[in-house]
């Protein structure tokens, strides 16, 4: 299912267009499936002009060689302070849509919701954590690149929610490629599912995991584990910009 969106005017804003979401329906399948697709919050210009900041190596902290790690394959570049605009103008119009999102997940789990009303905030509290390392960050892989499943953990403080936005068009620009996201069912197998990222449209999922329904629960609900990763591109170059809403320590 691709979420609708009520703005779909070439000079929107990017504030704008992530407004312009139904977040009311975005939010009910992320409830049943851990992962929601939105309409295009960037133009193909703004996802090339993204991509291309990827060789302009000032504009980040550091950069991770996946098969190094045996995380993967590929590469990936954490941007550092002060973001570039555009991603900071998309970290800054998301993060008051998913925190409704985030504190009703935390009210069926029983945990704390410590994710205060701006973003500002909440960067704030993760700095005086120790917490402050931005986490936005750019991912490429070639042909045979895959990423590993995983989650986006960077200390005490983590946001349940994260963006992950195509950069090129698939079956254009790559084959293959596809977001993959596993989650562990109590006392069942595992579920999987893949989803294919649109240029210029996002995907939001679970960071480390969501409530499920469970009869055996006394609240009605348990925590579900989700890992997210990405399938073995099979031609082309494939670029992504993930938001995480929690910065690292």
């Amino acid at each position: 299912m691709t979420i609708t969106s009520s703005t779909t005017r070439p000079e929107s804003t990017v504030h704008e267009l992530v407004a312009g979401v139904d977040w009311p329906a975005l939010a009910e399948e992320l409830n049943e499936y851990g992962c929601a697709s939105t309409p295009r919050v960037l133009t193909p210009a703004q996802c090339r002009a993204v991509a291309g900041l990827y060789e302009e190596t000032g504009h980040f902290r550091s950069t991770v060689d996946m098969a190094r790690y045996r995380f993967g394959s590929g590469q990936y570049r954490y941007f550092d302070h002060p973001l570039p605009e555009l991603v900071s103008t998309l970290r800054d119009a998301f993060y008051p849509k998913l925190l409704p999102i985030a504190r009703d997940w935390a009210a069926k789990l029983g945990r704390p919701a410590p994710w205060p009303d701006t973003l500002a905030q909440w960067l704030t509290m993760c700095r005086e954590a120790g917490q402050d390392k931005p986490t936005p960050i750019l991912l490429r892989y070639g042909a045979g690149d895959w990423n590993a499943l995983h989650r986006d953990l960077y200390g005490d403080l983590v946001f349940p929610l994260q963006v992950v936005i195509g950069l090129d068009a698939a079956d254009r620009d790559y084959t293959g490629g596809e977001f993959l996201l596993v989650e562990q069912r109590p006392r069942a197998q595992s579920r999987g599912a893949s989803t294919v990222l649109r240029q210029g449209h996002a995907l939001v999922f679970t960071t480390r995991d969501r409530p499920v329904r469970s009869a055996r629960s006394p609240r009605g609900w348990s925590a579900a584990p989700v890992r997210h990763g990405v399938s073995t591109v099979r031609s082309g170059t494939r670029r992504t910009l993930g938001l995480v809403f929690h910065d690292a320590a």
